[in-house]
């Protein structure tokens, strides 16, 4: 059930032109019951000019004698109301005047309960404008004094599918996670490339060392050999010595000889 077009003005009418409870006309106008009772008494409805239902066609007056001759009644709208409703949750093309009228009531009650749904998203559910939303956030809205939230499914604005479709849509992306798998590859090839260097120069010092041990033995049999010939050679002069000595010797005993 929605409220109808002007709800006090339509209560301040049927307060003074039907028998209908005041628990009636509440829930029709969708107004406490109590503001109804501080109409009745003139607390309330003293500026306000009652609008007939019946002219506007919302309301019938079978149902009104229906419904004061059962107090448990509730109120149901015209067909043409209802039917405006129902074509406008297939298309939402076609508003009734109650639903025009609701649509600052919806606004509130969607930026209440579901304030993380984008902007967008509340002008494609609703049909109104960035600059209303953020009038009736900010407060700064010129019927703020008036506006109640209600919910637009009860309205016949949109349909619960509609609003999910808006809170999934309206969820933060999750981000795309960072190719830091791809760094530690390049990172080990980098060290598989340096391992070789290191090879080589371990080979190349290999290299360097067995040609100090080489040359240091080439060095040492260069000197054990000039050793050995420095050796060799004094005994040879010993013996040529021994042989002069020999001669000179046997040429003295020739020489004796002789004499």
């Amino acid at each position: 059930m929605t409220a109808p077009l002007m709800p006090r003005a339509t209560a301040v009418w049927l307060v003074e032109n039907t028998t209908l409870t005041f628990r009636q006309i509440a829930v029709f106008c969708e107004i406490h019951e109590l503001e109804i009772q501080a109409m009745a008494d003139g607390d309330v409805s003293g500026n306000i000019r009652g609008l007939s239902p019946v002219d506007n066609g919302q309301l019938t007056w079978d149902e009104i004698h229906r419904c004061e001759a059962d107090k448990k009644a509730n109120l149901q709208a015209s067909e043409m109301e209802r039917n405006v409703k129902l074509r406008n949750l297939k298309a939402k093309k076609v508003l009734s005047p109650s639903q025009r009228q609701d649509k600052p009531n919806a606004i509130a009650w969607i930026l209440k309960n579901y304030p993380e749904i984008k902007d967008t998203l509340i002008c494609k559910l609703i049909g109104t404008t960035k600059n209303t939303i953020n009038a009736i956030r900010d407060g700064s809205h010129k019927d703020m004094s008036v506006i109640r939230p209600k919910n637009p499914v009860t309205i016949g604005l949109c349909s619960e599918a509609d609003i999910e479709k808006a809170l999934t849509a309206s969820q933060p992306k999750p981000k795309p996670e960072k190719k830091a798998k791809k760094t530690p590859a390049k990172k080990k090839t980098a060290t598989k490339k340096a391992a070789p260097k290191k090879a080589t120069t371990k080979k190349k010092t290999v290299k360097k060392a067995v040609k100090k041990a080489a040359t240091k033995k080439t060095t040492a049999k260069k000197a054990s050999v000039k050793k050995t010939a420095a050796k060799k050679t004094p005994a040879k002069k010993s013996t040529t010595k021994k042989a002069t000595v020999k001669k000179t010797a046997a040429k003295k005993t020739t020489r004796k000889a002789a004499e």
